[in-house]
């Protein structure tokens, strides 16, 4: 167990003559009664000494007093406690590294370097001790993210801290504190230096924790909206036909959505939530009979397309987005479509992402759940050889049948498999006597 493994890093430490604790977010979640994701150690002692204490280490960060200490016998590659010097920083000219680090003996020296006030306490794990320098148990039980020291001055260290005070704050339901506040609103603008795939992954975050509302509705009052994703912030005011959203705008819309996210939730699912609606500004009209969003999914699969491109998605996670956006309309057909378009549709690759999106859409605006009901009760009353049969031909038989390779076999296969799912092809015969018929040979359509 990782926990046992940081306390038994603690204590090797102690017992070797260092002063060490555990700090952080660890020391955070465990005071909240929480289960922490990872655990962090500080201590006295310098890198090279970490490094002959624990011979089996990476030195990932030495030049910053950081070493990992990974688990025995694992490959997880998260089965890892950061092991790092008490230190001060000096100058932060790229906003986010140090330029200089200096070595300390002094675990306060050490605490007043970091962020916020509940991730600067310190815990010894052996005596059950806490030490508290900069007031974190105080803003635990008040429910405060402050900042340790001046807010501007944290911030310029490492422009990403202000979203994680949205994020924390977002997360355990907390206030900004007003100076920590204020620091955010003004220097928003220079969340630009940040890298975007540091944005990306906060970002992330934010939308899988499971306060996803609460987390967007403080980027937009700190103003990082507007820096980060200002397509988001551009659905405020933006009205939708009262008898379709009797929700609201399509911000409003957007953030019921948010708050119905599973937990935990796939990042594409989150971030095609996010983005479903993204090309409704752009396509906003009155015309006679309501308010009309005429091409807002194509509209919005280009947005998105941008943003995913953006923020550096990898291409697997930007296609299920892009897909997810594609797709959400599709659902006000199912109770029409062909049982071989039916049958295509939720053979989608993760298809239950799709249908989650419908579900939360519907629930964050009209509440009708008939096409949601509908295609879970025919999805299941159909077996994996209805869904997806053996295909009856393939290239080969129309090779066989002296039909030359080309770009129409795949429209020829493709219409089969339809007849197929569909039920009026039932054997290769038949499927052969289509194709004969359908394509003839030496005909305009066929080969």
């Amino acid at each position: 167990m990782l926990k046992d493994f940081a306390i038994s890093i603690v204590r090797t430490l102690q017992e070797r003559g260092h002063k060490a604790y555990l700090v952080g977010g660890c020391v955070r979640d465990l005071l909240l009664g929480r289960e922490p994701a990872d655990y962090d150690v500080t201590t006295g002692a310098v890198p090279d000494e970490v490094m002959r204490i624990f011979p089996l280490t990476y030195a990932v960060g030495v030049q910053f007093g950081v070493v990992l200490v990974p688990l025995p016998k694992t490959d997880v590659a998260s089965d890892v406690v950061e092991v790092a010097t008490f230190r001060s920083d000096i100058g932060y000219s790229d906003g986010r590294h140090p330029d200089q680090v200096r070595f300390s003996k002094d675990p306060r020296e050490d605490v007043e370097r970091r962020d916020f006030t509940i991730n600067g306490l310190l815990l010894d794990p052996v005596t059950n001790e806490v030490l508290d320098f900069v007031g974190g148990r105080k803003d635990l039980d008040a429910g405060i993210i402050r900042t340790i020291g001046d807010p501007e001055r944290r911030f310029a260290e490492d422009k990403l801290r202000m979203l994680r005070a949205v994020r924390f704050a977002a997360r355990f339901g907390y206030a900004i504190e007003p100076e920590t506040f204020q620091a955010i609103q003004k220097l928003a603008p220079q969340i630009s230096q940040v890298s975007r795939e540091r944005v990306r992954d906060e970002l992330g975050k934010m939308l899988t924790e499971g306060r996803a509302r609460q987390a967007f509705l403080l980027l937009d009052e700190t103003g990082l909206l507007h820096e980060v994703l200002p397509e988001i912030e551009a659905m405020k005011g933006v009205e939708q036909p009262p008898q379709f959203h009797p929700e609201g705008d399509v911000f409003v819309h957007t953030l019921l959505l948010l708050d119905k996210l599973p937990h935990p939730c796939p990042i594409t699912l989150a971030w095609g939530a996010l983005l479903h609606d993204v090309g409704k500004p752009a396509t906003f009209r009155v015309a006679p009979d309501r308010i009309r969003f005429d091409g807002h999914v194509d509209i919005g699969v280009k947005m998105a397309e941008e943003i995913c491109g953006r923020l550096r998605f990898s291409n697997d996670d930007t296609d299920q987005i892009l897909a997810l956006i594609d797709n959400h309309m599709r659902f006000a057909q199912v109770q029409q479509m062909k049982e071989s378009t039916f049958k295509r549709f939720v053979r989608m690759a993760r298809f239950n992402e799709h249908l989650q999106l419908h579900r939360m859409d519907c629930q964050s605006s009209h509440g009708d759940l008939s096409s949601y009901n509908f295609t879970r009760e025919k999805m299941a009353s159909m077996p994996p050889e209805i869904m997806r049969p053996a295909p009856l031909i393939t290239g080969d038989d129309l090779i066989a049948a002296g039909y030359l390779p080309g770009p129409l076999f795949r429209e020829i296969l493709s219409t089969v498999e339809d007849g197929q799912l569909e039920g009026r092809l039932r054997t290769r015969d038949e499927a052969m006597g289509f194709v004969g018929s359908e394509f003839p040979r030496g005909s305009k359509t066929g080969i």
